[in-house]
């Protein structure tokens, strides 16, 4: 009898120090997630910054439509720089679809480089891409300061760069339009509010 309500006393502990050791890990995540602010796209271009115009270049799709990139009209124009080797690309190529139907009003233009024609349309025809204009023009790349794929610019309705960065994931990507609607640079100057008020003060100067 002693021997059971050792037992039932000693599982009671047992179960006592879980909760605790429960408690705490639960703590500690909470503390973990609101340090670990999430990630906007990476601004690395040495070219071209938010504010700027963006470069007005004239381009041929691959279905012979002739057009020119920041040829907003009223919407703005995300372009996407991809290639077809691009293992990163081809995973947000259905966000780009998705994003496609969700903003209405905006514009989205594929741009690689590369002088395969036949490879590229394969590509279009593979990943279901005849719904986007998709163009060939390393040009483009060079002007608007592309040196990482995949890499995505939003312009704005007014021809200007909304924000622009390498887009590795479903996160970056989204952040573009994110920035834009915040009126910032990018999700990092929004977290680091020092760093933004300083590159803002002299912007005003």
């Amino acid at each position: 009898m002693e021997l059971l309500i050792a037992a039932v006393v000693l599982l009671w502990v047992l179960v006592l120090v879980l909760v605790v050791v429960i408690f705490a890990l639960a703590r500690q995540v909470g503390v973990l997630y609101e340090r670990v602010a999430p990630a906007g796209a990476l601004m690395l271009n040495q070219q071209l910054k938010v504010g700027d115009a963006a470069p007005n270049i004239a381009i041929e799709t691959l279905a012979g439509n002739k057009r020119a990139t920041a040829d907003v009209l009223g919407h703005s124009q995300l372009l996407f720089f991809l290639a077809p080797d691009c293992p990163i690309c081809k995973t947000l190529l259905p966000i780009l679809k998705s994003i496609q139907r969700a903003e209405k009003d905006v514009e989205i233009l594929l741009l690689s480089d590369g002088d395969s024609h036949s490879e590229h349309r394969e590509f279009v025809q593979a990943e279901k891409l005849e719904q986007f204009d998709y163009a060939i023009s390393e040009v483009v790349g060079r002007s608007y300061g592309v040196s990482k794929l995949p890499y995505g610019v939003l312009i704005d309705k007014q021809g200007k760069i909304a924000s622009l960065g390498i887009v590795n994931s479903r996160e970056h990507l989204e952040s573009l339009f994110e920035a834009e609607r915040m009126g910032i640079a990018s999700i990092q100057d929004y977290l680091n509010p020092i760093s933004y008020d300083a590159t803002t003060q002299g912007k005003n100067l």
